[in-house]
């Protein structure tokens, strides 16, 4: 399935704050570490934290587990654990409860009286029912965006402001149940303003290794090369995952025996409860540094009767406490994350460092969770444009003067998908098709909120009022469908950049008709090459389309922030378009056809070759695949194969037979089959002015494109895979694998979220010495953005971008490989209960997608392919947005008089180093902000700099009146950031630019360091 092809189907203690005397009293008391419970000092403190883990979606619905829906599926209702719990906290002030996903608090507030609301309030005030994390979904760490993650955060901090106000501010990350864990992700939470990180899943040998030496805890530097100390951020592993001690679950949904204190029943058991707590603790205690121990008391939608939960977690409270009048060193009370930090804090320990990430994760020998990487591969691309989608809707709001409305719907949607078992693949068939419905209706709500921003920028005359301009985002693009293009004698197409830099965008929309004018805003004729669409496009299941024949021209110097509209006619000439501009190729025979007529762009006959001027692709006679990649005049041998891994179908009993499934990778064979090799494999070559492409059919399963666009510095591969055949009942995980002479030594580099690039090498771990049993899964990585590998001494790179998250991993000498699909026949025993087997249409899943390839050496003045490979990963990670207008009887002037066809929200270009992260309408009027450097220390010499830029200079529809900086998570202004300082074991003198970090208003000039982000909310002057 293509990215919509679901849309099509669906439609888409002691120191306790104190008694409250009225719930109808508006008090506000002690929140944050104030209102932390005492420590003894000579005592095990054991902090008890209560908490739920409700995930957003999984094998139920969103609504279904807020509602508690479909019991049958999972017994999970968050709606009653949250009227539950704060029943039960209300009726003790000593009691503690902690909520992490803001989607779903915000969903039961919205139902909430005024009095039940004043109730919320004073439990948030008084400590009582703390925040943590605070995000929309607790997301994923591995293949999401860092861009989108910032947001999902910013968005669920505004609900919990709006809710709460400062004491629902969290201080500490929640990430107890991602499969593994991102060096990135520590650095944004450092931005956020945290103290703390918690998670739960790691590598079972590096947990084993690190509770033995007493390093579960540990300083995180998330940026080491950049940021420096700013990223820091103090780390803790979970004990025993999150679930409460063995024995001592109290919830409805466990089987383990309550607390009887009832000397005269038979059932009596508090000595036996007392003494295994005790001994659990002293146990754990073993494991950590502090005279502190963190116990979880909770699970999965756990309390949904809280009261059962807390009057046995008060009984255990009281006695074991009563044991230390026995000599017992054991100190229990209620507590939260962030209290347990404050006192891991005033221990005032040195601690060890860590400067790489958690991947991949490993729960044993043979259960690798690199699956995930590559599962559901048209939703991580569905997603992908979801959020390029959002960034354009929002951007356009702030500049056309529009409020809110609309944005909270994509917003939402978007910070679902950020979930754990969302964009990772891992949910059931039904919720998966639930998230698409949800990112289309927030698509087509802030559809019609383009169209009025278009709308109102294309006046003529700031006076006029604005002529309503229907836009059609013809979302079907990927399927080379569009409903506007085919139908349409005239139409316009209206292309937006939402990047902070001019950008070159090739328009490739599908035509029925063989010969086309393109006009830009000053009437110019544009060049216009007509290519045939491939075979494989045209037997896509869900494709309604007659169209076979693609327009493609080139939007040149789209502005900044800004669109230019093309006027496109349709001509009346009938041309034969299957005949012409092609050389046709295949393994038996060759053939030259016509010369071009009016746009058809002109054949130029080079034998076995594709390119331009700058990069060239050399092609093995008998396939078309590439042999040679010539950059620049430098020739690098490079080849490109699909193969796929025949999937294990282990019935998960036992370990050593696990399964390969959504989670899992883990394939039966290490070596793959190699699809291109065992094909007979036929190709088209079509040259023109713009673009030179090679149409590949490589089995009845799997075909490509290979494009070289003018003027472009990298090879684009579209391909097209599936539907997976698994009539022979062998599941299967499709690979793309580049092979190069370059000797890389066993090192690779991948990329974290999309921010700094993380240094791999080949069955190594940095922390402890790995023996990997899986040397497939156990070498796979998640990729973001792109992939590279380097040729030292020969100073040579090669690097492949992708469109959507994958997982990837160079396995040989020279090698990359990405994953892009996989199709499944078991499930892998981790709870989804189902296989990976999409079905759409009645047929497997097809996947289409996108690698760009670029290769090269390292330039005279020092410029590395990873800072050029930078700029492309920004273009096409936020690529113009094409919208279509159908035109009735309009000229091409009375169009040009009746709309301004060009537009930018910015003055001049930003430098090239720096990118605005984030533009929209905010509170009050107010537009958020944020800049970024996009650029590592080392990657360019000059672009690796520092840069300033004048706030006050930038836009062109507003001007500047004040400008805040604030945290990351747009929840306090940067002034009142106030972390946690911690010591380090053997710190390292670095030295660190002291950037100017002003909250003031009386500044527009800000300076940024590598890989800064800087946030502001800025007030305007329209």
């Amino acid at each position: 399935m293509l990215f919509l092809t679901l849309l099509l189907l669906l439609a888409i203690g002691s120191g306790s704050a104190g008694s409250i005397k009225d719930e109808e009293e508006d008090t506000i008391t002690t929140c944050g570490y104030e209102a932390c419970p005492r420590t003894e000092p000579g005592l095990l403190n054991v902090h008890l934290v209560p908490h739920s883990h409700d995930d957003v979606g999984w094998l139920k619905t969103v609504d279904q587990y807020y509602y508690g829906t479909e019991s049958y599926i999972q017994e999970a209702g968050v709606k009653l654990i949250l009227n539950s719990v704060v029943n039960e906290l209300w009726k003790n002030p000593e009691r503690r409860f902690v909520q992490v996903e803001t989607a779903f608090l915000w969903k039961w507030w919205q139902e909430l009286s005024e009095r039940r609301r004043n109730q919320v309030r004073q439990l948030v005030n008084s400590g009582r029912f703390e925040i943590i994390g605070g995000a929309w979904s607790m997301n994923d760490e591995a293949v999401t965006h860092y861009q989108s993650v910032i947001d999902q955060f910013t968005w669920g901090f505004r609900k919990l402001d709006e809710m709460f106000g400062n004491c629902s501010r969290p201080r500490v990350a929640w990430q107890i149940d991602p499969f593994g864990h991102s060096r990135e992700m520590a650095s944004i939470f450092s931005q956020l303003g945290f103290d703390g990180l918690f998670f739960a899943r790691l590598d079972f040998k590096d947990k084993k290794r690190r509770l033995k030496t007493r390093t579960s805890e540990f300083i995180w530097k998330g940026s080491p090369n950049n940021l420096g100390d700013r990223a820091n951020l103090f780390t803790s592993i979970l004990y025993k995952l999150y679930s409460s001690p063995s024995g001592f679950c109290f919830d409805v949904l466990c089987n383990d025996e309550t607390i009887n204190d009832n000397k005269r029943s038979g059932d009596y058991n508090v000595p036996e409860k007392v003494q295994d707590f005790i001994n659990f603790c002293e146990e754990q205690s073993r494991y950590y540094r502090t005279d502190n121990i963190l116990v979880t008391m909770g699970n999965d939608f756990s309390y949904q009767d809280a009261r059962k939960n807390f009057k046995n977690m008060d009984k255990l409270i009281k006695y074991v406490n009563g044991k230390q009048k026995e000599g017992s060193r054991v100190n229990v009370f209620y507590s939260t994350p962030s209290c347990y930090v404050k006192a891991v804090n005033d221990a005032d320990l040195k601690w060890t460092v860590k400067v790489d990430d958690f991947f991949p994760y490993a729960s044993s020998s043979h259960s690798y969770w690199t699956g995930y990487f590559s599962s559901r591969p048209t939703s991580k691309y569905f997603e992908r444009q979801g959020n390029n989608y959002l960034q354009v809707c929002k951007q356009l709001s702030a500049l056309a003067g529009l409020d809110e409305t609309g944005l909270e719907f994509l917003r939402e949607a978007m910070g679902v998908m950020q979930h754990h078992d969302a964009i990772t693949g891992t949910e059931k068939q039904e919720v998966a098709d639930d998230y698409h419905l949800m990112l289309h209706g927030g698509i087509k709500v802030c559809e019609a909120v383009i169209e009025e921003a278009v709308s109102k920028l294309s006046a003529p005359y700031p006076q006029m009022a604005a002529r309503p301009q229907e836009l059609d985002s013809c979302l079907l693009l990927n399927v080379s469908q569009c409903t506007v293009s085919e139908r349409s004698a005239i139409f316009v197409v209206t292309v937006y950049n939402p990047l902070s830099h001019p950008v070159n965008h090739y328009v490739r929309l599908p035509v029925l008709g063989s010969s086309y004018t393109v006009l830009d805003p000053s009437g110019e004729e544009q060049v216009v090459q007509m290519v045939p669409l491939h075979p494989a496009i045209l037997t896509l299941p869900e494709r309604t389309s007659k169209a076979t024949m693609e327009l493609v021209f080139r939007a040149e110097d789209l502005p900044p922030l800004g669109f230019r509209s093309y006027y496109i006619k349709r001509e009346n000439e009938i041309a034969d378009v299957e005949t012409k501009n092609v050389v046709q190729k295949s393994t038996k025979k060759k053939r030259n056809t016509k010369k071009n007529r009016k746009n058809v762009a002109e054949m130029r006959e080079e034998g076995n070759v594709i390119g331009n001027e700058r990069i060239q692709v050399e092609l093995d006679d008998s396939t078309g695949m590439i042999t040679a990649v010539v950059n620049e005049g430098v020739r690098i041998p490079a080849t490109q194969d699909f193969l796929y891994y025949e999937a294990n179908d282990g019935y998960n009993m036992v370990e050593d037979h696990r399964a390969s499934g959504a989670y899992v990778f883990r394939p039966a064979d290490n070596e793959p089959i190699s699809i291109t090799s065992n094909t007979n494999v036929t190709f088209t070559i079509y040259k023109g002015v713009l673009v030179e492409e090679v149409h590949q059919q490589i089995s009845s399963w799997v075909s490509q494109i290979m494009r070289i666009y003018k003027e472009e510095n990298h090879v684009e591969f579209d391909w097209i895979v599936g539907p997976l055949p698994t009539d022979d009942g062998v599941g299967k995980e499709v690979i793309s694998r580049f092979r190069s002479e370059l000797a890389t030594h066993g090192v690779f580099y991948t990329d974290a979220n999309g921010r700094e690039m993380m240094k791999r090498r080949l069955n190594y771990r940095p922390t402890w010495s790995v023996q990997l049993e899986e040397p497939v899964a156990g070498n796979y990585y998640p990729v973001t953005t792109r992939i590279m590998i380097r040729d030292e001494s020969k100073s040579m790179e090669l690097a492949v971008l992708n469109d959507r998250a994958q997982g990837g991993s160079s396995l040989h000498d020279g090698e990359l490989e990405l994953m892009v699909h996989r199709r499944l026949l078991y499930d892998d025993g981790f709870g989804v209960g189902e296989a990976l087997d999409e079905i759409a249409f009645g047929k497997g899943v097809v996947a289409r997608g996108t690698h760009w390839l670029m290769a090269g050496s390292k330039k005279e003045n020092g410029v590395t392919l990873s800072a050029e490979s930078r700029e492309l990963v920004q273009r096409k990670h936020l690529s113009p947005r094409v919208f279509l207008s159908t035109v009735q009887d309009d000229s091409f002037e009375q169009w040009k008089n009746s709309h301004t066809m060009e537009f930018s929200g910015m003055k001049e270009a930003l430098p090239n180093n720096v990118q605005i992260l984030t533009l929209e309408p905010w509170k009050d009027g107010t537009l958020l902000l944020r800049l970024e450097h996009i650029l590592e220390k080392g990657e360019d010499p000059q672009l690796s700099k520092p840069v300033t830029v004048d706030l006050q200079e930038l836009f062109t529809p507003f001007s500047l009146l004040s400008a805040e900086e604030m945290s990351l998570g747009v929840n306090q202004p940067l002034s009142e950031v106030h972390r946690l300082s911690w010591r380090t074991e053997h710190p390292k003198k670095r030295k660190h630019l002291n950037l100017r970090r002003s909250s003031a208003k009386d500044s527009s000039v800000v300076t940024l360091g590598p890989m800064q982000i800087r946030t502001f909310v800025i007030r305007v002057k329209w």
